[in-house]
């Protein structure tokens, strides 16, 4: 089943298209990773997907409604963490949870987010640091435990504990079945937890890729040392990219079967020394953004 169903979707500001044309889904039980540069329309998209604002163009689908015609119904299944965390100034944590609480119903869960994400809900929102405002915005997300959750940047301003912490948190809830869609430009978290990625790029859809597939894409870097002359004008050819000379070998990087040039440097005689690194999970992502 579908969780999100996201088909054609534009929007428009004047003559700027914030999002052109993207279409995806996300399955059940699934935690779908939204990556992109600033400016790429992922807030954009997912304000939509609120029903903060009205797409230009497209349908939207959440929880199999319509998300514009059941706005308030589908919201109250969603857990939702904003980018920038807006609270009451004058309220205490406690109030903003106790507010969640008369709307929603009692939750069980949020003690325990309390606890484990050591924040003091008697503090007045105004009052809080960057970091526990995110900590609260955390929990009042969270603490139903909602079919779907949609955080952009969910781990922002948490030390490496607190964020190990959400990762726990998110990785059980998909286990029992409910739908974690999250905005990132954390690369490393993505691949601890996320099963695919959406990577937008200028308001389109570079790739639609699971975890496993962007692992296995075959980039490798090459460092290549010769004695004497360096044959830099025979490996810089179609296929093969020169990133850096060095005073006695190659950089190069290939994104292809890496057997035919490894064939080629066996020719070289004074071919001196040969080290082989897999590109990482950062490099392969920027692949797509070049």
């Amino acid at each position: 089943m579908a969780v999100i169903s996201v088909k054609n979707l534009k929007k428009h500001f004047g003559k700027t298209k914030a999002v052109d044309g993207v279409s995806f889904d996300v399955r059940e039980g699934e935690i779908m990773g939204f990556l992109g540069p600033n400016g790429a329309g992922k807030t954009t998209t997912i304000r939509c997907m609120m029903d903060f604002i009205r797409p230009t163009e497209g349908k939207i689908e959440i929880l199999g409604k319509d998300a514009q015609k059941n706005t308030a119904k589908i919201k109250s299944d969603i857990g939702y963490l904003s980018s920038e965390t807006n609270l009451y100034k004058s309220w205490t944590g406690n109030e903003h949870i106790h507010f969640l609480e008369r709307i929603r119903g009692i939750s069980q869960f949020d003690e325990k987010l309390i606890e484990e994400l050591k924040f003091d809900p008697k503090k007045r929102a105004g009052a809080l640091s960057t970091g526990n405002r995110q900590k609260l915005g955390i929990i009042l997300a969270l603490m139903h435990q909602p079919k779907l959750l949609i955080l952009d940047e969910p781990t922002v301003g948490l030390d490496p504990l607190l964020q190990n912490y959400i990762y726990e948190i998110l990785k059980a809830e998909a286990a029992k079945g409910n739908t974690v869609f999250m905005s990132s430009h954390n690369l490393a978290e993505v691949e601890k937890i996320c099963d695919r990625v959406i990577i937008l790029k200028e308001g389109k859809i570079a790739a639609v890729e699971s975890i496993n597939d962007i692992k296995r894409k075959r980039i490798y870097t090459i460092y290549a040392y010769f004695e004497g002359e360096v044959p830099k004008k025979e490996l810089d050819t179609d296929g093969i990219e020169l990133v850096k000379e060095l005073s006695n070998g190659l950089v190069l990087r290939i994104k292809a079967d890496i057997r035919p040039l490894l064939h080629k440097l066996s020719e070289y005689d004074n071919l001196k020394d040969l080290e082989i690194t897999h590109a990482t999970l950062e490099e392969v992502f920027m692949e797509f953004y070049r």
